[in-house]
């Protein structure tokens, strides 16, 4: 029987049960067992893992344990250079785009505001959704952390919060996304790109007090609804600055 050494760091500590946090700990481990088999058997994700070190060395999810291994399992790295060091990922998407699952409606629609493609339906069910990650290569959003453990899942990023607020606030730190973002140029219920329109395309829609105040009007080519910068535009301005740190081009 093979016993190896674990010691998780950071937010990876929260999916552990609470006697393991923050410490090194041994577990025997199966036979021909590897990395990613042991690491989420202690009940984290792989999509949530960046690097692996044992005994010191970088390594992947299908490295085989030893009897005596040291394993160091370490998240997303946000700040830290680590290019000499081997990530478990292949590879990062060329694009920033995500499916959320259902219970993330909320933070769908604030990324879409934030202007991040962010596919989401309520009745989305598990195989779905992994479909459609991998075939448009789009990063998992989720809290079910049995998803993210699938074998066939590359991408994803459990949510921890659960306010949409502060889960648009921890998604946007986490994968530090706030220099791409673009806001209001995706529409919040179809998630299609804005074109801006002519106002006299859309004055017998929409109220005189809106075209005496305002020149300029962006819609949707799929649901035709109809923007502007009025007062409900600047809310949303100023609740991205105050939750994500993402400010208007011309704010």
């Amino acid at each position: 029987m093979v016993t190896a050494s674990f010691r998780f760091y950071e937010e990876l500590n929260d999916f552990l049960a609470p006697a393991l946090r923050q410490r090194e700990f041994q577990r025997r481990c199966a036979r021909a067992a590897t990395t990613k088999h042991m690491i989420e058997a202690l009940g984290v994700p792989h999509t949530e893992v960046e690097l692996v070190l044992v005994n010191g060395k970088s390594t992947g999810f299908n490295h085989l344990l030893c009897d005596g291994d040291r394993v160091a399992v370490y998240p997303k790295f946000e700040a830290l250079d680590i290019t000499p060091l081997l990530r478990v990922r292949a590879r990062p998407l060329r694009m920033t785009r995500f499916v959320a699952d259902a219970h993330l409606g909320g933070l769908a629609h604030l990324l879409r505001m934030c202007g991040f493609d962010t596919l989401y339906d309520n009745h989305f069910q598990d195989d779905r959704i992994v479909e459609i990650s991998l075939q448009e290569e789009r990063i998992i959003l989720t809290r079910d952390r049995e998803l993210l453990k699938r074998r066939e899942v590359t991408h994803g990023c459990f949510v921890h919060a659960l306010s949409s607020p502060q889960q648009l606030h921890e998604v946007v730190m986490r994968l530090d996304l706030s220099a791409s973002a673009r806001p209001f140029s995706l529409c919040l219920q179809c998630n299609a790109p804005l074109q801006d329109i002519d106002a006299a395309a859309v004055r017998l829609r929409l109220p005189a007090h809106v075209l005496e105040h305002q020149d300029r009007f962006v819609t949707c080519s799929h649901c035709h609804r109809v923007y502007w910068k009025g007062s409900h535009w600047r809310h949303m301005r100023d609740f991205l600055r105050a939750s994500a740190g993402i400010d208007t081009p011309d704010g």
